[in-house]
């Protein structure tokens, strides 16, 4: 000791985490569903299909966008080897001699990439884990907005149902009636489509309001966003319930469980348990609430799940379609039927023949095999695989609580979407945009913190 008082050091305050501006992927995320949202509006049936090309063109640009400028490449990802034979498989069916016509091939083409290009181009969009869940924040907003309408829409059809539905719909031979129900008052319903024209499309956003509301209601964040999540999560359920899609309700449940158990494999066991409470909640309370909005039907719908096993519901159900993608089409088909010779985008820009007659799929194994045989499943699956395992080793990273918690809620939701290829076409739809946009952002995180993501 010198005698006098040494004096401390004042500390220095860390700097604040300089605050991500938004850029083109916050507004990509909202625009996916802010662009068919238009077609609730009176008087835009006439624009129906400009309106929808518009969300897939917009990933399309942003393609170009990737390939033009050099600093948007980062390290390839696993799955971008399997999505660029899935396009050299499609490329090569154009040259099919049963696809009916160079623009109806090209079309479905277009579709294609369109829904596989944000797993290049997100990438160099979002950097950080905080970017990331902002963009998770968005889609549950967008999902749970949709979700409130779609209940609303049941509440006060008179108020909240679009002015026009889908003409695509409506010249079917049955119209509306395979989508309507008998509501408590005895009034015929239509199934609810929330933020769209189609009936009972509401339930594919649903699903995802469902579990991003879970997963921010459970996270460390501000009280209010809390609160809000689980209103939307539960609207979700709701939504769910009253658009009588089964199959979403069952793919939600199996997202919830997915993620609930990479939480306890994150060694968050608390975390797990709050989530797991919270999920009970709200599939009573949305199922309540649908039925005190819907009647009898809804739960009379919901009930036969549990008539007999699973696998006997699906059979029932969606089982038809499975059998004829490998009963029918597999031996017909083995390696494809060539391009546009079903889909929105067959029937809109296909040119059918006598040689060449239209194919009906409702599930997207059928598309697959359509559209490139058992090698198309083949290839496609194995991208959805190796994502899911990218997916799943960014959720164990020990390096970086922040994106191993973005990872878990990327791999509950996108493990959803890839369990509809045997109910739906998710991945020619916006669905899949979503599926391939998530997959990418989280490579591009990953990539930066050392990691193999996607």
């Amino acid at each position: 000791m010198n005698g006098h008082a040494q004096a401390l050091p004042r500390a220095v305050p860390l700097p604040a985490a300089k605050r991500i501006p938004w850029g083109f992927a916050e507004w990509f995320a909202i625009s996916q569903t802010a662009l068919p949202a238009i077609l609730i509006l009176p008087g835009t049936q006439p624009a129906r299909l400009p309106i929808r090309i518009s969300a897939f063109a917009i990933s399309l640009a942003a393609f170009a966008w990737y390939v033009i400028s050099p600093k948007a490449k980062l390290r390839q990802s696993r799955a971008q080897s399997w999505v660029f034979a899935v396009m050299a498989l499609l490329a090569v069916m154009l040259f099919h001699p049963s696809t009916p016509s160079a623009m109806g091939g090209l079309a479905p083409l277009a579709v294609y990439f369109a829904v596989m290009a944000p797993l290049f181009w997100a990438p160099a969009l979002v950097q950080t884990p905080e970017r990331l869940a902002r963009i998770m924040w968005i889609l549950l907003v967008c999902a749970g907005i949709n979700s409130v309408v779609g209940v609303l829409q049941v509440y006060d059809p008179d108020r909240w149902l679009p002015a026009e539905f889908s003409r695509v719909m409506l010249q079917q031979v049955m119209g509306l009636g395979p989508v309507t129900f008998t509501g408590p008052d005895g009034r015929e319903m239509v199934r609810p489509p929330g933020l769209f024209d189609t009936p009972g499309s509401v339930a594919g956003p649903a699903a995802y309001a469902a579990l991003l509301g879970l997963v921010f209601a459970a996270s460390r964040t501000a009280a209010w966003r809390r609160i809000l999540s689980l209103v939307f999560a539960g609207a979700g359920l709701a939504a769910i319930y009253l658009s009588q899609v089964r199959i979403s309700w069952a793919v939600t449940l199996g997202m919830m469980l997915a993620y609930g158990l990479t939480l306890s494999r994150q060694g968050r066991a608390a975390r797990a348990t709050q989530f797991a409470i919270l999920a009970g909640g709200i599939f009573v309370g949305g199922f309540v609430l649908a039925v005190s909005l819907g009647g009898h039907e809804i739960s009379d719908r919901f009930l036969t799940l549990f008539a007999s096993d699973p696998l006997t519901v699906y059979r029932n159900a969606r089982g038809a379609h499975f059998d004829m993608t490998f009963d029918k089409l597999l031996v017909e088909y083995p390696f494809g039927a060539g391009l546009g010779r079903w889909g929105m985008a067959a029937s809109y820009f296909g040119t059918f023949t006598e040689r060449s007659p239209a194919l009906w799929a409702e599930i997207q194994l059928a598309g697959w095999m359509i559209d490139g045989g058992i090698l198309m499943i083949a290839l496609y699956s194995g991208a959805l695989v190796v994502t899911a395992l990218g997916e799943w080793r960014v959720a164990m990273t020990r390096d970086d609580e922040r994106l191993a918690r973005c990872g878990a809620a990327v791999l509950a939701v996108n493990l959803g979407t890839a369990a509809m290829i045997v109910s739906f076409t998710p991945f020619v739809a916006q669905m899949g945009i979503q599926y391939w946009f998530l997959a990418g952002a989280l490579h591009g995180v990953a990539a930066r913190n050392g990691l193999d993501g996607a």
